[in-house]
């Protein structure tokens, strides 16, 4: 699948073969680009970050070609997110299919096994011409006598420098990424999101009722939440989430404290009675990671852009990872074959890849900010509501006031409509209805929606689609095919 040997110089060189680094590398290449990419791992790889949005699987994934065989693979459908969260015993669900914006054969997602999915897409990459080499770390940009980024220099697997001249270098190399720091500017790290996650898998587990079984459970306790994700029949992803100040035993013995957090969470424990731990590598692991969210200063620099996790990272509540990363290489790949066909400068093309990506990150993160808001107490980190807030109410409305971002005072967040209009969806919500689902009515949460319907009906109808128009004035929009930026007509 992959090739060998000394690099030649090419148009674009990818540092990452994760989706966004796939997704990126894959829609240059199909302009007739030369495209390298190189991976410091060989894949298939374990990955974390199983459960999908449907903007990636109807919308970036059929733009790839790459639709039939996620189709194929056997992945759990995800209808939606379940959740026990708050004072009602009873969880309360989020369906897709009630947005008329994701319209009945769009309305669900995958829950993947990340190693499978990525090389899917890698995979895809290479049929499409991109030239693959793994087991490559990347050491450094080159500049050229402008301190514009003129290519990129690695050791390949053989220990061998090697350097390679490119036009542009997109740097798709994760959180651990090295590169940033090359774009200028500083990770920004927000102060809600400071979390750790301690995660492992068991061989089973119950699942809920059809047609919701194949759903993401996010369940709230005393300490924090806990992820409970169905890969398959005889596989369950679960993640504790903490508090950094109140991780100390995940820290000292993550496999301890994973498991008496979960011991902690009554549904959970519930759910997980008698299933064993499984065995299988590479999910016999429990494994831990600073969950903090981040953003970078910048985005880009000329002839380097920065996707996926990069550049920024939100808490994984509403699974945005996967979405942000192919999202982010589909912006990416436009500005590119923009710039290189020369029809778009490189700070018009680039400039709407960063407003866009900013956009569509600071939605999710507003909308987190208002879901679930991280003041601390003695006795419980997330959701003793009425302990936290010390208001004078019911626990489920304490409950709704702290979740709706309201109950902090913060004028930024309780005096603007995200979290009133949060408040008052989560209420409805967590008053049961089954699939009702008013948090599709949040102007947040609907405008988050938006761009990930408009790559769905992309990537279905192409020229067909309604004309889209630009996000700021005087922005651009995506060609017809969705590979290139243009200006708006009309």
């Amino acid at each position: 699948m992959h090739t060998g040997g000394r690099a030649k110089d090419v148009d674009v060189v990818v540092v990452g073969g994760g989706p966004s680094g796939s997704t990126a590398a894959t829609l240059v290449a199909r302009q007739g680009h030369r495209v390298l990419l190189i991976d410091r791992e060989r894949h298939p790889r374990y990955q974390i970050g199983e459960s999908l949005l449907p903007a990636t699987v109807h919308g970036v994934c059929r733009i790839l070609g790459a639709s039939d065989e996620l189709a194929a693979a056997g992945f759990p459908r995800k209808r939606g997110g379940t959740f026990q969260w708050g004072a009602s015993p009873e969880p309360w669900d989020f369906t897709f299919a009630l947005s008329p914006r994701m319209p009945g054969p769009t309305s669900f997602a995958y829950q993947v096994e990340r190693a499978r999915f990525d090389e899917i897409l890698l995979r895809n990459a290479v049929r499409e011409g991109v030239e693959v080499r793994e087991n490559c770390m990347a050491r450094r940009v080159l500049t050229d006598d402008g301190d514009r980024v003129s290519g990129l220099e690695y050791t390949d697997k053989d220990g061998t420098t090697v350097a390679v001249r490119a036009r542009q270098v997109i740097d798709a190399s994760g959180n651990t990424s090295r590169l940033h720091r090359e774009v200028g500017g500083a990770r920004r790290y927000s102060p809600h999101f400071r979390n750790i996650a301690v995660f492992g898998y068991f061989a089973g587990g119950r699942r809920l009722p059809v047609p919701n079984s194949g759903n993401i459970l996010s369940v709230a306790f005393d300490e924090g939440w806990i992820w409970y994700i169905p890969l398959r029949d005889d596989l369950t992803s679960v993640g504790v989430v903490l508090a950094a100040d109140r991780a100390g035993d995940v820290l000292t013995d993550p496999e301890r404290g994973w498991l008496a957090a979960i011991a902690r969470c009554p549904l959970i424990a519930e759910w997980l009675s008698g299933v064993p731990r499984t065995t299988e590598a590479p999910y016999d692991q429990v494994r831990v990671r600073k969950d903090y969210s981040y953003e970078k200063d910048a985005y880009w620099r000329p002839g380097m852009a920065l996707v996926g996790d990069a550049a920024c990272f939100i808490d994984p509540v509403f699974s945005s990872g996967v979405h942000l990363a192919t999202y982010s290489g589909l912006l990416a790949a436009r500005s590119v074959n923009s710039v290189l066909a020369g029809e778009l400068t490189e700070e018009r093309a680039f400039g709407e890849f960063e407003v866009r990506y900013r956009r569509e990150f600071g939605l999710f993160h507003e909308f987190l900010v208002a879901f679930y808001d991280l003041h601390q107490d003695r006795d419980s980190y997330f959701w003793n509501a009425k302990r936290v807030t010390g208001a004078a109410v019911s626990e489920s409305e304490a409950f709704v006031e702290l979740v709706g971002g309201i109950a902090s005072g913060d004028r930024a967040v309780a005096g603007g409509a995200a979290g009133a209009e949060l408040a008052q969806a989560v209420a409805v919500a967590g008053g049961g209805g089954g699939d009702n689902n008013p948090l599709l009515g949040v102007k947040v949460v609907s405008a988050s929606l938006h761009e990930g319907a408009q790559l769905q009906a992309l990537a279905e109808l192409g020229e067909d689609s309604e004309p889209q128009v630009p996000l700021i004035q005087g922005g651009l929009v995506p060609s017809a095919d969705g590979m290139r930026w243009v200006e708006p007509t009309g």
